[in-house]
């Protein structure tokens, strides 16, 4: 033990894996499934919202969401997150992990039911009142972020700390794979009850009524696995790093961590005091020696998550556009609207199966044995080698026979971006800064992720448009194409690996370890900057 460690933090360094770390897994974990289904189930019904609400009987096609409607329905809620993940983040720093923690899940759950329950039946009261809900959702969502990847890490042992927090964040995938499960259940039960003819054989009638129920359920539906886990969150203690190095109650948190491990732990407010005065351990974020000791480390989190989000959340909010393009999914006149809806959510499943899902768990498997830099450059690289091989011959994946063959490299850039950055970004942050300022830097580089996602959500609703207007969905200007906007996607990726030099490994060390807050003044005058 290191002479200025406290026995609480080093006893949780070195204790085995035991029932508390997999009940601290599920119940952070459960908050990440809520979040991922709560971002992604709107791209399923998207198509959905647009043939109810703005359905023109002498068009030819289906009804679509005008463009500032689409991006503002798709949007908004990573507007609400990325301002959740700051505030939420230095709240977390304040206020304590636990206390915060309860507030992001309440949040969660009543505004997902008010998005489902937006008001009225004209275009503009639903649209304003789904819009509003869902701001406030991703502010909940935003508050998950940074509380749940610092209680996992300050919770952790050293030894598996990477496949604890990456299995809380792999929850992001199952939620992704509920969003198009419960999307498939409720389009299959309303067709066997309410079964419509095609568009383009009865206009009128391939939009049942009762398809405004099914868009609801599934967005009130994410309520769910969140209020299960509310009481269980509010029964965790505070984090021992918290109650100790930021709140300065040795005695609270070898009482707290006592009865986690079940071990005595001895009691030693003298020591805690003498690292938090600490000239050292009590400079602030602005300061110039957070710039010197981890400035660098901060701008290589975010520019990383930044980039990464730009690629995974256009593709991933957007992966129905693509699916239609290369005539994976038909096209929409040819279709009831929950036909449509069925056949977009059986494609997202498919794609969370055999990409999404496995990338998470691949990164729980090996994280704590390649480490997390090697996992997040050689992800960067493979996800820009499969979008140049989805560019380069775009024709000809687009033609016939060729089409499950583009859905394998598609998946695959799912997997690389799993087993990869979208992984790694989210747990280096809540291990390389120091315990008063973590949940804050991690809510930093959440919010530079969640510009990054507004940029590819926004953004490629214009530019995977087709480059000649006239075949440009109704009422968007011409884009750049999807071969283009996938050359984009690439060279943000490509980026990614440069700035993922910036980071510094964090395997097998403690969390002290690496924000240098066991070391004295003169020690940490003399530090080098790890990278």
């Amino acid at each position: 033990m290191a002479r200025n460690e406290l026995h609480v933090l080093n006893a949780l360094d070195l204790a085995k894996t035991q029932w508390y770390h997999f009940t601290a897994i599920i119940i952070a974990g459960m908050g990440f499934f809520t979040d991922a289904y709560d971002l992604f189930c709107i791209s399923l019904v998207t198509k959905l919202l647009g043939r109810i609400y703005y359905y023109v009987p002498e068009s030819r096609n289906p009804g679509t969401l005008p463009p500032n409607i689409a991006a503002a329905v798709n949007g908004v809620a990573f507007c609400g997150t990325l301002s959740g993940q700051l505030f939420f983040g230095w709240l977390g720093d304040k206020m304590g992990r636990k206390k915060v923690y309860g507030m992001t899940l309440m949040l969660m759950v009543i505004c997902s039911i008010a998005s489902g329950l937006s008001f009225g039946h004209t275009p503009n009261g639903v649209i304003a009142t789904l819009c509003f809900f869902r701001f406030w959702l991703g502010f909940g969502i935003g508050g998950d972020y940074p509380l749940s990847a610092t209680i996992m890490s300050e919770y952790a042992n050293k030894k598996t700390r990477g496949a604890f927090i990456a299995a809380v964040f792999a929850m992001q995938g199952f939620g992704i794979l509920a969003g198009g499960m419960v999307a498939i259940i409720i389009a299959v039960a309303f067709k066997s009850k309410f079964d419509a003819p095609p568009y383009d054989v009865d206009r009128a009638m391939s939009t049942v009524p009762q398809a405004d129920y099914v868009w609801r359920i599934i967005l009130m539906f994410g309520a769910m696995p969140a209020a299960m886990t509310y009481y269980w969150r509010m029964k965790m203690p505070e984090t021992a790093r918290y109650t100790a190095l930021v709140a300065k109650n040795a005695k609270q948190a070898a009482a707290d961590m006592s009865r986690v491990l079940q071990v005595e732990i001895e009691e030693e407010q003298s020591k805690v005091e003498e690292i938090t005065n600490n000239g050292a351990n009590n400079f602030g974020l602005f300061s110039r020696e957070f710039f010197r000791l981890h400035g660098l480390h901060l701008l290589g989190t975010t520019s990383c998550w930044f980039l990464l989000d730009i690629a995974f959340y256009s593709q991933n909010l957007f992966q129905k556009d693509i699916f239609s393009a290369i005539n994976w999914i038909p096209k929409a006149n040819t279709m009831s609207a929950l036909d449509e809806l069925y056949k977009i959510a059986r494609a997202q499943t498919l794609i969370a199966l055999c990409g999404t899902v496995p990338g998470y768990w691949f990164t729980v498997a090996l994280i704590d044995v390649v480490g997390r830099f090697w996992i997040q450059l050689v992800g960067f690289i493979m996800m820009t080698a499969f979008m140049l091989g989805l560019a380069i011959p775009y024709h000809h994946w687009t033609t016939k026979g060729n089409h499950i063959g583009f859905i394998v490299m598609y998946a695959f850039t799912f997997f690389f971006a799993n087993f990869g950055p979208n992984s790694t970004t989210f747990i280096v942050p809540a291990e390389i800064f120091p315990a008063r300022l973590r949940s804050t830097c991690h809510g930093i580089s959440a919010a530079a992720g969640k510009a990054g996602a507004i940029i590819g959500s926004f953004g490629f609703l214009y530019a995977a448009q087709n480059q000649d207007k006239s075949k440009a969905d109704y009422g968007y200007p011409a884009g750049i194409g999807v071969r283009n906007s996938l050359f984009v996607l690439a060279a943000c990726n490509l980026l990614g690996v440069f700035f993922t030099l910036l980071v510094p490994e964090s395997k097998g060390k403690s969390l002290e370890e690496m924000s240098g807050e066991h070391e004295d003044e003169s020690e940490t005058s003399n530090r080098t900057v790890p990278v």
